[in-house]
């Protein structure tokens, strides 16, 4: 093992206990874990800068001051309020109704984040009307629009299966002396793997998980919901007029961005939009800069690091030939298909859930390839593995992003999902290996 990674891995481990003791500040702990990857070697200084200018980071801060816009308009509160009388007051239905919409997100949009920053407004704004606490909630909403991203074969959700298929055949048109045909999953074959895990996620997501998460805000709390309850004068006709239009607007161009506005970046849509709300009256500019949560964008600042020297420095490799080491001694469709779930799920948490994905996915073929099997139902594994990574900032920037609204820290994330991944992976392993075995 090299300096540089064991290095790595041991600030990996004290950023982590830093998250879980509350001692200092989220953000604090995530600049601090910069610092000494950049001081250990672990991270050059352009990339650490880099991560700064990071597009995520920009459309995060953007989309903010576009929430925080549409949050002024007195059209949030009433749909709010109205989604609450419709659910009688019912947290859980009120719930699912917000984990169905965000399903469908994410089923257009191949973006966690932009997904979670679409639907939390108006969630939030309907636990304010209800008067709960936004800690219940945006845990439960946020896993929906990690966990199910693209199942469907609809919108982003439509090209899985393409997709899949040219990271097979990519190792297989290079492996030497093979001459049979190349495995091939189909169009509807990857909604099929995934449907029951897909339906678990809204109703565990909606009944179970919100018992549990904390009746409050674990860090700042007083934060979010002291200023979202603020009294602030209403909007004249034309500014509340303009606030639904641009909200919606950038959240019809966001959906659009991959087939109609390719042109444009998705951060470039979003300060487009955080723009406009200020230019429009909406906000004014002094508000603007208050609704940019400083202490997230920090946060994923810090994490986007942490995942960028974990997998410079190899960590990933390393699990990877740990597990193809394994793979060899086992030869049970089920124990083989653990494998391909929790480790992917276990890298995703110090990396990003595609990274871990793409590292897997020549592993995963190699593996049938030995073991004389078909390796579509691993493939579509290693994507359930690390689409169910959400306990650490790291798998995506949607993680911290729910951690603001929230107000969680790192042993709420855990707290709050252990169960939940725990009947993800057998699910999804006991189905998948079930209807698409490997041997």
């Amino acid at each position: 093992m090299s300096a540089e990674l064991s290095a790595c891995l041991f600030i990996f481990a004290l950023t982590c206990a830093g998250y879980m003791t509350g001692v200092w500040s989220l953000a604090t702990v995530a600049m601090a874990s910069l610092a000494a990857l950049t001081l250990t070697g672990c991270l050059s200084v352009s990339e650490a800068l880099g991560c700064f200018s990071n597009g995520t980071v920009i459309m995060v801060g953007a989309m903010s001051v576009v929430a925080a816009g549409f949050g002024r308009t007195r059209f949030c509160a009433r749909l709010a309020a109205g989604i609450s009388r419709a659910a009688r007051g019912s947290l859980s239905k009120v719930l699912l109704l917000y984990c169905l919409l965000t399903m469908l997100l994410s089923q257009m949009v191949q973006s966690p984040v932009i997904v979670f920053g679409i639907a939390a407004p108006l969630c939030m704004a309907t636990a304010d009307s209800m008067g709960v606490s936004r800690s219940r909630l945006a845990l439960p909403l946020g896993v929906v629009s990690i966990c199910t991203c693209c199942t469907l074969p609809v919108g982003n959700g439509a090209t899985q299966a393409a997709e899949l298929n040219s990271y097979i055949g990519a190792y297989y048109d290079k492996l030497e002396g093979f001459s049979g045909s190349v495995p091939a999953i189909g169009f509807f074959e990857p909604m099929k793997a995934r449907l029951p895990m897909l339906l678990f996620t809204i109703f565990y997501c909606a009944f179970v998980m919100p018992r549990f998460c904390p009746d409050r805000r674990t860090v700042d709390p007083a934060g979010a919901e002291a200023s979202a309850n603020a009294q602030r004068p209403p909007l004249s006709a034309f500014s509340e007029t303009a606030g639904m239009v641009v909200f919606f607007g950038t959240a019809a161009a966001l959906m659009l961005q991959a087939s109609l506005l390719s042109g444009l970046a998705v951060w470039q849509i979003c300060l487009v939009g955080a723009v406009l709300m200020v230019l429009l009256g909406v906000l004014m500019p002094r508000e603007a800069g208050q609704a940019i949560p400083v202490s997230m964008l920090l946060l994923i600042i810090g994490s986007l690091a942490m995942a960028g020297a974990l997998s410079g420095t190899g960590a990933g490799d390393l699990i990877g030939g740990f597990i193809a080491g394994m793979v060899g001694k086992v030869n049970n469709n089920y124990a083989v298909g653990f494998l391909f779930f929790f480790f992917p799920f276990a890298l995703a948490q110090l990396m990003s859930n595609r990274g871990a994905m793409l590292l897997f996915f020549p592993i995963a073929c190699a593996a049938a390839n030995q073991l004389g099997g078909d390796p579509r139902g691993l493939v579509i594994l290693i994507e359930a593995g690390a689409l169910t990574a959400f306990m650490t900032p790291m798998p995506t920037a949607a993680v911290p992003y729910i951690m603001e609204y929230g107000g969680y820290d790192q042993r709420d994330l855990i707290r709050g999902g252990w169960l939940y991944a725990l009947i993800a992976c057998t699910l999804s392993v006991g189905w998948i290996m079930t209807i698409m075995p490997v041997l």
